[in-house]
């Protein structure tokens, strides 16, 4: 196959996961049991441990297999933002590596766990909240996604936040990307107030016109690198309660002969629809067993009113379904149409792209996934291309707002996932799987002057410097970590 022999020929530049993310050494544990220590004294045994079968489940909570399986030399449950700052005071003293996990959905490795370091785990912090006065939803960074709309959903209100239940609040750091986006804009976008942990301990409170203004800016998809958030107060959508069926849609599933009517049905869109009311998610994936691929092509189409118009949604309709499950939705079920999506056990890995053009181009970017896929099919369990459109009423909604840091330019593009699952058994990426993904990338790369999606990378992507503000971005971390600590001790979204 073409692809095959490309990856036999191809120069192999990328580096490998483990060699992003090396093990740690006699300095590093060292740093780390005195931290432990440290905190074993301030905190006490119920909030910092170092075994037992409540730090062997945090241990092993990761989604990701290779995150199940790091050892840190302490996990810290912290039940207030208190709790954060003398965990975060004892790291910085101690120069231990650390890291933090909330929803524990990363797909990349050592992005929500540490090796000889101390991890801050947001179990004990799963509060939401809503207040009418101000109308607007506090979250604790520990909750996910289906927590939080369940909780608030009586009041008829809900946050802006991730398509999977089983995703948390670390999906608004990196921007964020809804059912709700194309009337909201990026989650993101929604924050009002932000209580922050800086690199030091000290908490700061983040608003977007306060002294702080440049860090919540940051913040607004940015990732974790600028502090530690214990705190969300985010604009509340009013969606109805789950007697209220204001939206229609659902699944509409197809044939693989469709692939090309549904890829053109999907550029067409993303080219054409503005209407903040509509959004969809259009995924191919391709399950494999014994060596054999079967194809499973969606596309989930919602639009916050009685029907789905036909001028918006005419062409995945015209298309011939396997199967179809569309009708009157409240928000609750629509957020509920992926499901948890919590199957823990497999190496998970993504990768990001963003696309604007015309049908060629996606047409392109399924052959070369169709050709990744057919090279490596006894090595995954299963891999999926997916495209979540961005209008430009999603990007003039976080403008309005105040901006982001992503600061896409325009809007009118697809945000690209690719993501794979490696059959069990495989318990890291092979190397010459690394390769083909990079090659991958190479493959499907973003369009010019389009931003990656944070969330939805590789470890090796340069997503920061695809945002427009890459510079300012730059200017505020060097601010709120001078020393380069987080850099040096975390193990998380790389290059700033």
């Amino acid at each position: 196959m073409r692809l095959y022999i490309l990856l036999v020929h191809a120069v192999l530049v990328a580096q490998s996961i483990a060699a992003l993310f090396p093990p740690g050494n006699e300095t590093t544990h060292s740093a780390a049991v005195q931290a432990c220590q440290q905190l074993d004294h301030t905190l006490g045994p119920s909030l910092v441990q170092s075994s037992g079968a409540e730090y062997e489940a945090a241990a092993t909570n990761a989604w990701n297999l290779l995150n199940a399986e790091f050892a840190p030399t302490c996990i810290v449950f912290p039940q207030i933002s208190q709790h954060v700052q003398t965990a975060m005071k004892a790291i910085y003293d101690t120069g231990s590596h650390y890291a933090v996990q909330a929803g524990s959905h990363s797909a990349m490795k050592g992005w929500n766990t540490v090796q000889d370091g101390v991890l801050i785990m947001f179990s004990q912090m799963k509060n939401a909240s809503y207040d009418p006065v101000t109308d607007s939803i506090t979250l604790e960074p520990g909750i996910h996604w289906q927590e939080a709309v369940t909780a608030v959903e009586p009041f008829g209100v809900a946050p802006v936040g991730g398509r999977v239940g089983d995703v948390g609040t670390g999906l608004l750091l990196g921007g964020g990307l809804s059912w709700l986006s194309p009337s909201q804009g990026y989650a993101a976008d929604t924050f009002k107030e932000l209580d922050v942990v800086l690199v030091t301990g000290e908490m700061v409170t983040a608003t977007v016109t306060n002294e702080y203004s440049d860090l919540f800016r940051a913040l607004k998809g940015g990732g974790n690198r600028f502090g530690i958030v214990t705190r969300y107060k985010v604009s509340a959508v009013h969606t109805g309660t789950n007697d209220d069926k204001s939206f229609f849609g659902g699944t509409i599933t197809y044939n693989s002969s469709s692939a090309e009517a549904l890829l053109k049905a999907t550029a067409r869109y993303v080219h054409e629809t503005n209407d903040p009311k509509a959004v969809s998610l259009v995924t191919f994936t391709n399950a494999m067993a014994d060596g054999q691929i079967f194809p499973v092509y969606m596309a989930l189409l919602f639009y916050n009113g009685p029907e789905l118009p036909t001028a918006i949604f005419g062409d995945f309709l015209s298309i011939p379904a396997v199967s179809s499950q569309l009708g009157p939705l409240s928000y609750l079920e629509v957020a509920g149409t992926l499901g948890l999506e919590n199957d823990r056990g497999y190496v998970q890995h993504f990768g990001a792209s963003a696309l604007v053009g015309d049908e060629a181009l996606f047409l392109d970017a399924f052959n070369h996934w169709s050709n990744f896929s057919a090279t490596f099919v006894d090595s995954f369990n299963q891999t999926t291309l997916a495209f979540t459109p961005i209008p430009d009423s999603q990007i003039h909604a976080g403008r309005d707002r105040g901006g982001n840091i992503i600061s896409a330019p325009r809007g009118q593009f697809a945000a690209v996932q690719l993501l794979q699952q490696l059959r069990i058994g495989l318990q890291d990426l092979p190397r010459v799987l690394q390769n083909g993904i990079d090659l991958l990338f190479e493959q499907i790369p973003p369009s010019p002057g389009l931003p990656l999606y944070l969330n939805e990378c590789d470890a090796g992507q340069k997503v920061f410097q695809s945002y427009s503000d890459f510079e300012l971005l730059k200017m505020i971390y060097a601010k709120y970590d001078p020393t380069g600590f987080n850099v040096a001790h975390t193990q998380g979204p790389i290059g700033l």
